[in-house]
């Protein structure tokens, strides 16, 4: 028998959840409201303390939002980042990424620091000193930071991971001048990559400090106190770091719905946790699945986390329709005015939703709910929509947008990781996830749900299962080879010594402390991307790396080094766990509370409702059925049903045999319009993320430089994801000039084209297409299409992009669709051959090749996704709905070109030489016509660009000036006629290279005037750079390329 209370506590940003179990082994639980003692009111509501009484010894653990707030509210320590000499605008400047790719009014994510003092010192490359630290200049420099008011420095220095001499001496000076908090990045992060490691540095100090004094007053009344890490790691409260806390709270649901699988017998799990603003979903196979860099509202942090994918649907998701779609999210009711239901005038919500289709009770609610508030709303919207359908039609069309969010997360975390998730349990918890867990597993063929009895507070329960762990990494960047791998084993040995102190420390007793294990991070050389690997049982290193590569990619470099990046070291201590109560089971099927009308499908069902309380191991649902418990509400969808188990656990199994869509209606409704277009638009990004993963290119591995696209089978786009600006919409051109020039397409082929006159832009970006056949490989019925930059592909200049030259020729390598695929073989020589050959051959072949191959991983991925599509719902459907995306999008140009008085309006412009750039713009209703008739004759050198350039840019404009998430497709371009004459925007077609008109600077500078042109012609904003800045070096044996961004332009109601 226990002699003390034991806690395991999950603090959220609403609510606190508690569970405790008392000095005979009962379980006790309670939820109560966030507040900054509300650990220590949960503990006295059980233990049944009055306030004043002292709590005595107590057992605690706990998980907090307390980190995560502060960052979101921007409310941490202030600090001040002590940086190499001439680095001081490093974090400022970031990737250059913009975190939003279509708004005019760039709101930058703001650095963390508040000061920057800049420390005279270098080390170079390997290491080794360049310029000796100036200790004593140091001082001086801390005491003025003493003097301002600063208590918290993060210390970030280039290079520190090889060696970090010149960190610690400042670490210890600061600490010895009475700095409260110096987080140094060498010890935070050991690894390569400034960014990150200096984020991570100015992240910890900015947040350690709010998280010390919190756990402090706790300890007051509370005694010693446990942590839970991102990692789902146990640590003590008094070293627990800011840099660790960011997941703390969402890490105890991984353990906790990882435990519960495991404990009722299921080896692979998908945890579904949708709380009130989003939805986390993550996997468990056995082992927890870890991700070692992340980002957090704009701030990279590196540091072990447990890998949760996060969408932005809740029940708090607003619920609307933008003229062509039902929307659910991003968008959040929050908790004021919260959803209709609230009473407050908030706006509809999938909560509203969930209570008007009767999943959930009023009168089980802490307070009243109105439901006619709800049913004025949806009429209001159906009124909005003009569509001849039921106000349950509309709410079941909300509900089934919502589950598409959530499932294409689960997606995301399964088959986009080489998964299958059919071969998974389903376990449901957080507030509103039983109410749609049944159609969620469903859609994604998934036959069993798991829902553990502590599903409402399954968070604080993951807390009670977590061990004590530690973690070490470092940078190795050394080939995987027997020798690398000897030389390891000494540093394996040193880091497992260290960690396992460490977990000593925590009070764990050494025979609960596991053997150490050993992962390595590795690529093949050149990719950016690498795989974490576990010591494989036969120490077979590089056949797991290819196992792997294969499963996420689908395709494996047998031939290429494979490179070490990281020696990662964990140490795990075992801690006591709860006992679980078991029961035997009886067959029985228990009698419900009550019936109630719930809506499934748009249809009423009459609904057995249960109280889980009353339900014993061994009984059996048949829904539909409603399960009422304390904390949360579970719906037993129609052809689902529910066992008792022993342990308590409900088990929910499909008994449907009816996984395909029966609605074989290709007439439009604003439901399904909006369900396809998450399904294209999943795909589209799926491609990409595949494309850069495995790209050797560091202007598709860094830079992001490329794009992917879904298309019909005449070459029209049906969604481009919005990976970057220059290629959107391009890649319809490209399609179409492959089907006007070869007659044989046939199963198995994919080309490669970035001939100008075919629809390519300048040379170094190259178009995979992969067309893609019915099961009988006679009807085309779709292509996907990647295109990518290369930084390099021949021409008289390393990185190809040659600003003098003076035809096509002396820009690179010109591929008119080569044939890549041959029937599913891939002609890597005739691929090589044209690489190779020629008067300026690329410089990098290999590296052009193993790209390519990338490309067609993505373009197969997409291949093999939409397939799945059309087996889920058939292809007239899905046909059907290519052409309806593409009419939405159409119809909301016309709406935004409306919003635009008629008339005509020009603008004028001029290359640095003085060639003249000019586009009229003329509007009638809701017709646009772009004319740039003078502007200047073909260049002699290479700054002339081609349709495909400039519909892309006209295309991001109409993005901009629609302001709305829609589909990016041909359907965009509809209502706009693009008048080109002959002119350095449209130079005239070629067959021979030599005597064609260069185009590199075409994508790289005309696009960028092209928009300024557009833009200002309308009075939306004022002119930008006009260029990209290319930056470009290299030699005979390589080429280096680099985008460096410039300002952006003013608009009415904004500064530039």
């Amino acid at each position: 028998m226990q002699s003390n209370w034991t806690f395991w506590i999950d603090v959220g940003g609403t609510f606190t959840d508690c569970i405790g179990r008392d000095p005979r082994g009962n379980i006790h639980r309670i939820k109560v409201l966030s507040s900054d003692t509300s650990p220590i009111i949960a503990i006295r509501e059980l233990m049944q303390l009055p306030d004043h009484t002292p709590i005595g010894k107590v057992s605690v653990s706990l998980g907090t939002t307390r980190g995560t707030n502060a960052l979101l509210q921007r409310n941490g320590q202030p600090v001040a980042m002590l940086i190499t000499k001439g680095f001081s605008d490093l974090l400022d400047i970031g990737t250059q990424a913009r975190p939003d790719l279509f708004a005019l009014n760039i709101q930058k994510h703001k650095p963390l620091h508040n000061h920057v003092i800049e420390i005279n010192e270098r080390l170079d490359a390997n290491g080794q000193v360049l310029e000796a630290l100036d200790l004593h200049q140091v001082q001086t420099q801390l005491g003025q930071l003493k003097e301002r008011g600063y208590k918290s420095l993060a210390v970030c220095l280039l290079h520190s991971y090889l060696n970090d001499d010149h960190e610690q001496q400042i670490a210890k000076l600061a600490h010895e001048m009475g700095f409260d908090q110096v987080s140094v990045s060498s010890e935070l992060s050991p690894t390569i990559k400034a960014l990150d490691r200096f984020d991570t540095a100015v992240i910890d100090a900015y947040l350690s400090p709010v998280i010390r004094h919190y756990m402090a007053n706790l300890r007051k009344s509370l005694g010693a106190i446990k942590v839970m890490t991102s990692a789902g790691a146990l640590v003590d409260s008094e070293i627990f770091a800011g840099k660790d806390s960011l997941l703390s709270g969402p890490a105890g649901g991984v353990v906790g719905f990882a435990h519960a699988a495991e404990q009722a017998g299921f080896q692979q799990a998908i945890g579904f946790d949708m709380g009130g603003t989003s939805t986390d979903v993550s996997r468990f196979d056995g082992r927890y699945e870890y991700q070692y860099a992340g980002e957090i509202d704009g701030i990279r942090v590196v540091t072990p986390m447990l890998a949760i994918e996060t969408v932005a649907a809740g029940g708090g998701s607003i619920c609307d329709f933008d003229g062509q779609r039902l929307t659910v999210g991003p968008d959040s009711a929050g908790a004021h005015p919260g959803p209709a239901c609230y009473g407050k005038d908030g706006p509809l919500a999938i909560t509203d939703i969930n209570l008007f289709n009767g999943k959930i009770d009023p009168a089980r609610f802490p307070f009243a709910l109105d439901v006619n508030a709800v049913t004025l709303k949806l009429q209001a919207l159906r009124d909005r929509m003009d569509q001849n359908m039921s106000l349950h039609q509309i709410a079941d069309g909300f509900t089934r947008v919502a589950n598409l969010k959530m499932a294409s997360a689960i997606k995301r975390i399964s088959t986009a990781r080489g998964y299958d998730p059919t071969d998974h349990v389903l376990v449901a918890f957080g507030g509103a996830a039983a109410q749609h867990a049944c159609a969620i597993a469903r859609s994604l063929h998934i036959r069993e749900i798991l829902l553990h009895p502590l599903a409402g507070v399954l968070s604080a329960h993951g807390i009670s299962m977590a061990n004590v762990k530690r973690f070490a990494e470092k940078t190795i960047l050394k080939p995987l080879n027997e020798q690398t791998l000897k030389t390891l084993q000494t540093t394996v040995k040193q880091l497992a010594k260290t960690l396992y102190e460490q977990v000593l420390a925590e009070g764990v007793a050494p025979s609960d402390i596991d053997e150490p294990m050993q992962l390595l991070d590795l690529r093949y050389a050149g990719q950016q991307t690498a795989i974490t690997i576990a010591k494989p049982a036969d120490g077979a290193w590089a056949g797991a790396f290819e196992q792997m590569h294969t499963q996420l990619y689908g395709h494996a470099h047998l031939d290429r080094e494979i490179q070490i990046v990281t020696l990662r070291v964990e140490v795990t201590g075992n801690m006591p766990k709860p006992v679980t109560l078991t029961q035997k089971s009886v067959n029985r099927r228990p009698k419900p509370a009550r019936m109630s009308t719930v809506y499934f499908d748009a249809l009423p069902h009459d609904t057995a409702c249960f109280e889980r309380a009353d339900l014993q191991p061994g009984d059996r649902l048949i829904g539909p059925a409603i399960i009422h418990e304390d904390l949360s509400t579970i719906v037993i969808d129609p052809g689902w049903t529910a066992t008792v188990n022993e342990q308590f656990d409900l088990i929910l199994n499909d008994q449907s045999p009816h996984l395909q869509d029966l609605d074989q209606t290709t007439q439009c409704d604003p439901i399904r319009l909006e369900l396809f277009n998450n399904h294209f638009t999943h795909i589209a990004v799926q491609m990409g993320l595949t494309l850069q993963k495995t790209s050797l290119s560091v202007n598709v591995k860094e830079r992001l430089d490329f794009s992917c696209a879904i298309l019909d089978s005449h070459g029209d786009l049906v969604v481009n994801a919005p990976h970057i600006p220059v290629h959107l919409g391009a890649m319809g051109a490209t399609v179409r000039g492959l089907l006007e020039h070869v007659s044989d397409i046939r199963p198995g082929d994919s080309y490669l084209s970035n001939n100008p006159d075919l629809g390519g832009s300048h040379l170094p970006d190259l178009t995979v297409i992969t067309p893609v056949f019915d099961p009988t490989g006679k009807q085309l019925q779709f292509f996907t299409a990647s295109r990518a930059h290369h930084a390099e592909i021949g021409g008289k200049r390393p990185g190809s992009t040659f600003p003098f030259a003076k035809n096509l020729a002396e820009e690179g390598v010109v591929f008119s669709n080569l044939r890549l695929m041959r029937e599913g073989h891939f002609d890597e020589t005739s691929l090589r051959n044209t690489l190779t050959s020629g008067a300026y051959p690329s410089r990098a072949p290999d590296e052009n090749i193993a790209d390519i191959r990338a490309a067609l991983a993505a373009n197969t991925l997409g291949s093999r996704e939409l397939q799945s599509l059309i087996a889920m719902h058939s292809w007239p459907v899905v046909h059907a709905y290519m052409g309806h995306i593409r009419d939405a999008a159409s119809k909301q140009c016309q709406a935004a070109i409306s919003r635009i008085i008629d008339g005509q309006y020009r603008f004028e412009d001029k290359l640095d030489d003085g060639s003249p750039l000019a586009v009229a713009i003329d509007i009638h209703g809701d017709k646009m016509a772009v004319d740039f008739t003078g502007t200047g004759p073909v260049n002699d050198n290479a700054f002339n660009a081609n349709r495909a350039v400039v519909e892309s840019a006209i295309l991001y404009c109409m993005r901009c000036i629609i302001n709305e998430d829609i589909p990016l497709n041909g359907g965009v371009m509809e209502p706009i006629q693009i008048i080109l004459p002959q002119c350095m925007l449209n130079p005239p077609k070629c067959d021979d290279p030599t005597q064609h008109a260069a185009v590199a600077a075409g994508n790289v500078e005309l696009s960028q005037r092209v928009v300024d042109m557009f833009f200002g012609a309308l009075g939306i904003m004022a002119g930008s750079q006009g260029t990209m800045n290319n930056f470009i070096f290299g030699n005979q044996q390589f080429g280096y390329y680099e985008t460096i961004c410039g300002g952006s332009g003013g608009g009415p109601d904004f500064d530039g």
